[in-house]
């Protein structure tokens, strides 16, 4: 049981443990949440702790589960990363998903049908896979942007911890401080208990989100868009290779020669510079992407935006700052 297992609730509870077994589960402990960042030498990425989608889904649903004791519940937020695929949403990138960054998203009741265990443990429970394979079926579990949900929340307080913002006992102070209320049209949605626990929250959810943004980020993710792309064109990596893991998808990388020489310039990336115009210089690039950022409740009083004029500047000036320069990497 990791760190933040432990966080969220005392133990995994009995019926999640033979799921966690399953093949399309395990597969998912190869693929990590910082989107192929992790492999560069950028400093911001250079000490990051590991941290998988398996990881965050398992914390997921431990949230959920901690608020509700309902299984179905639990079990959505559990699979609702396993069709990741390798790198995540770098596979966005290759398919030209940069703002969005929902390509990637379907596929989650076909990795569960086919994979050789879930659906007999599904049956033994009597639980119908309709139930389990739609994530938005509960807002608890993922809801609309920038609302709070179970996965929103969990891959924040994963971040703050694997990339050393906040100690084990901040994300467990902070997660103290949630109760589960009903937004404003009524679904359910965890709140803080008072605005200062909001707002100490919601300005490190800020601190990651302009990581995901970070011209080291989005760069990384494009430069190895374009080197997966490539890998597909020479025929070296094949469409089901994006879900295998990425200790696979790399050795098959490394073995192709032309491969491994981008594959080490890409991991030697360690600094950026931005213009708002290129030079002659190759290897510029202009990277849009999706902007993820978090408005939490204060419970009984509405949302942190309405009620913190400073916040709401701090947000509005996130959402709204440019990513049209060009950024080079080195």
């Amino acid at each position: 049981m990791n760190t933040l297992w432990s966080v969220y609730e005392a133990e995994v509870p009995g019926f999640l443990g033979a799921f966690l077994e399953s093949p399309a589960l395990r597969r998912i402990g190869g693929v990590g949440m910082n989107c192929g960042c992790e492999y560069t030498d950028f400093p911001l990425f250079r000490r990051v702790l590991p941290y998988s989608r398996l990881d965050h889904s398992v914390g997921a649903a431990l949230i959920v589960w901690h608020w509700t004791r309902e299984k179905e519940q639990a079990l959505a937020a559990l699979f609702h990363d396993i069709a990741a695929p390798v790198f995540a949403h770098v596979i966005d990138f290759v398919k030209g998903d940069y703002v969005k960054q929902e390509a990637t998203e379907a596929g989650t009741a076909r990795r569960i049908r086919e994979d050789p265990a879930l659906p007999g443990l599904l049956a033994e429970w009597g639980i119908p896979l309709s139930r389990v394979a739609e994530d938005r079926l509960y807002p608890l579990v993922n809801n609309e942007t920038p609302r709070l949900c179970a996965d929103r929340l969990e891959y924040t307080l994963g971040n703050l911890l694997h990339f050393g913002i906040c100690t084990a006992d901040e994300i467990r102070q902070m997660y103290k401080a949630l109760t589960l209320t009903r937004a404003e049209d009524g679904a359910e949605e965890p709140a803080f208990r008072d605005r200062e626990a909001a707002l100490r929250f919601a300005r490190q959810a800020l601190r990651c989100s302009r990581i995901y943004v970070s011209d080291e980020d989005r760069y990384a993710m494009q430069r190895l868009a374009e080197l997966i792309r490539l890998a597909m064109e020479k025929g070296v990596l094949k469409e089901e290779d994006l879900w295998t893991t990425e200790e696979k998808v790399i050795r098959k990388i490394l073995a192709d020669g032309e491969l491994r020489a981008a594959w080490e310039a890409f991991t030697s990336l360690s600094r950026t510079e931005r213009a708002k115009e290129k030079d002659e210089r190759p290897n510029w690039r202009r990277i849009p992407a999706k902007k993820r950022w978090i408005d939490p409740l204060v419970a009984w009083e509405g949302r942190l935006s309405s009620l913190d004029p400073g916040f709401r500047e701090e947000a509005e000036a996130f959402v709204k700052s440019p990513l049209d320069h060009w950024v080079l990497g080195a």
